[in-house]
């Protein structure tokens, strides 16, 4: 008898003895990382969760309660249910059913108004009537991005449904051999800025983490991850995690699919969309036969990707375990902490973190159970890192827009489309309400826009306050009649304005567009926030130059330029330290990660120092036993 069969039987066995003849159940299905017991009376596991959860206990393994197909009212019939139940005053927008799944997921305008819905979004009396587990969410401004996905996901059922069972085959079989080893092979994003990704292996399983590009490297050598040294296929990865959607994260996994990885990509509910949008925005704007992948592509990316809540630990693989923690940094962003073997090692890797509150989010997670190993990014990692206190930087930034506004200037801020992008927005609306900024149009680059609305529909990775504030239905504070949503606009030459456009480092994009518009007249202003990468046109502006050439077109800067500390996504020197102290148990090992050479020394250098911990800052293509 196969392995895997063998195991499953087991876990099956539990199960069906567990079970009461009420639950009705019809079968049990392996679903990705997950056991799917379908019901002809769901309402029954759901209202008695301590059934389920007794299993979950005895099993170890993540379980979830599905309707039987043949309970399942038609769309139509559904549709109709739905509005009958759902209170007017609620806002039904639209609706979407995953028929592998078994659910409906609907968009409404006042989430917090459905009080009969559980955390879980299970309502037994709409499972009842409708046949469909029902989940809600908050209807965004801009549905587009996520409509598109939904379509994906509805026109890939029968895929997906054989995609599922194949991945749970893999996890839960049985192991090949009892020694547990783990090792680590560093692609990219070691001693530099970009192409983030490395190969997590073991005796059981090769693990992916991050799988970015460097955008603004030309050479393949340098912008791509590396894995011609890996000497591994595609197809015999197990499993790609992602820690947040940037493109120096995210920017290569479609690749992975177009050149014939067909396994699961894990990340968090929000990363979903927001890399998708990346995605597509990037092969629009490169074009050509430059493009490393297709829609295509990407749209298979959306097949194979499964999505975790914070805090949910999942099996990924036969010894390898998964939990995703928010890592403060943009919408979605997460630490990764695999759990390898039984409980042999525990490795943290923090992608891109901020453990530091910002306005709109909450601060990093740091409260593991356990952590052997750690891999720390070191963005601003030089001693001399250390940001002014948010209150400092607000006034700066205040003062700064007012000055410029009221002499009939224009500001313009490059920020990337995620993560600056909203912190800024947030803070602009919210002092121009209290009268502090000059009441005065805000320019929104469209992708921003639509990544704010992902935003607004995934309240629950806000900061508390904004996420009661959107689920109440209340009027967004990422939204106000001076904010208007623009695409590459021609700027009207008298009025004053403030511009929000990516990219944030000025390599392209409509930033560039609007500083070409601003540049020469020395009543406008341009304010750089976010970080600058050494020779991009942003550092070299920044340091002082007052002409740059960008994309073979010779800019004068003769307008104002300013520099804002504070207003980051990024840990500062002193907020990395804190966050290495704040860790417990001691930490056996660190690798610094995510930085220029000279700033990831200097933070593995103080990390040893101060906490007496090995600690190393390997570069790419070096291979690290971690066990």
């Amino acid at each position: 008898m196969p392995s895997h069969e063998s195991a499953s039987q087991n876990f099956m066995a539990v199960i069906l003895h567990s079970l009461p003849s009420e639950s009705a159940l019809t079968k049990i299905e392996y679903e990705g990382p997950r056991i799917a017991l379908y019901s002809k009376n769901p309402g029954y596991l759901i209202q008695n969760a301590q059934v389920v959860s007794n299993m979950v206990n005895t099993i170890k393994k993540r379980i979830v309660v599905r309707t039987d197909e043949s309970i399942r009212k038609s769309e139509e019939e559904s549709i109709e249910i739905l509005n009958k139940t759902i209170p007017k005053e609620v806002g039904l927008i639209e609706t979407f059913f995953d028929q592998a799944l078994g659910e409906i997921l609907i968009f409404v305008e006042k989430p917090s108004l459905l009080a009969h819905i559980t955390e879980d979004f299970d309502s037994v009396d709409l499972v009842e009537k409708t046949g469909w587990k029902v989940r809600v969410r908050k209807a965004p401004q801009e549905m587009s991005i996520i409509r598109n996905i939904n379509k994906i996901l509805y026109n890939t059922t029968n895929k997906r449904i054989h995609f599922y069972k194949e991945v749970g085959e893999k996890i839960f079989r049985a192991k090949l051999d009892e020694v547990t080893e783990a090792s680590l092979i560093t692609l990219g994003g070691f001693g530099e800025i970009g192409r983030s990704s490395m190969l997590l292996s073991t005796h059981e399983s090769k693990i992916l983490l991050d799988c970015g590009i460097n955008i603004a490297s030309k050479d393949p050598l340098t912008s791509l991850p590396r894995f011609d040294i890996t000497g591994v296929g595609v197809d015999e990865i197990d499993a790609i995690v992602l820690s947040h959607a940037h493109l120096d994260h995210t920017g290569f996994l479609p690749s992975m699919f177009k050149y014939g990885y067909r396994g699961p990509v894990y990340c968090s509910e929000p990363t979903l969309p927001l890399m998708n949008l990346l995605q597509r925005e990037y092969i629009k704007n490169i074009g050509g036969t430059t493009t490393l992948y297709s829609d295509r592509d990407i749209d298979d990316v959306i097949m194979h990707t499964i999505t975790l809540s914070f805090g949910t630990v999942t099996d990924i693989s036969p010894d390898v375990k998964l939990m995703l923690s928010n890592s403060g940094h943009i919408l979605g962003s997460a630490s990764i902490h695999l759990h390898i073997g039984n409980g042999d090692h525990n490795v943290v890797y923090t992608g891109d973190m901020k453990f530091g509150k910002m306005s709109y989010l909450e601060n990093a997670s740091w409260n593991f159970p356990r952590v052997e190993s750690i891999i720390i990014e070191s963005t601003y990692g030089g001693k001399e890192d250390v940001f002014p206190q948010h209150g400092e930087a607000d006034t700066h930034l205040i003062d700064s827009i007012n000055r410029t506004v009221s002499e009939n200037g224009k500001v313009l801020i490059p920020v990337s489309s995620i993560g600056l992008s909203q912190e800024l927005i947030f803070l602009i609306n919210m002092y121009m309400r209290a009268g502090k900024i000059i009441e005065t149009k805000v320019l929104v680059e469209k992708i921003i826009s639509n990544t704010t609305s992902i935003c607004e529909a995934y309240p629950e990775y806000l900061s508390k306050e904004i996420k009661h504030i959107i689920l109440r239905g209340d009027e967004s504070p990422f939204r106000s009649k001076q904010f208007v949503t623009v695409e590459s606009n021609i700027l009207e030459k008298e009025e004053p304005a403030i511009i929000l456009a990516p990219s944030s480092m000025l390599l392209g994009g409509p930033s560039v567009e609007y500083l070409g518009q601003i540049s020469e007249d020395t009543k406008n202003k341009l304010i750089l926030v976010s970080f600058q990468a050494a020779g991009t046109p942003g550092k070299i502006i920044q340091d002082g130059s007052r002409q740059v050439i960008i994309n073979d077109r010779c800019i004068k800067i003769n307008c104002q330029v300013e520099k804002i500390e504070g207003f980051n996504t990024h840990s500062d020197y002193n907020q990395l330290i804190a966050y290495i102290n704040r860790l417990r148990p001691k930490l056996r090992r660190v690798l610094v990660n995510h930085g220029e050479r000279n700033k990831i020394q200097n933070l593995a250098s103080s990390i040893n120092k101060i906490f007496k911990i090995q600690t190393q800052h390997p570069l790419a293509q070096e291979a690290i036993k971690l066990l």
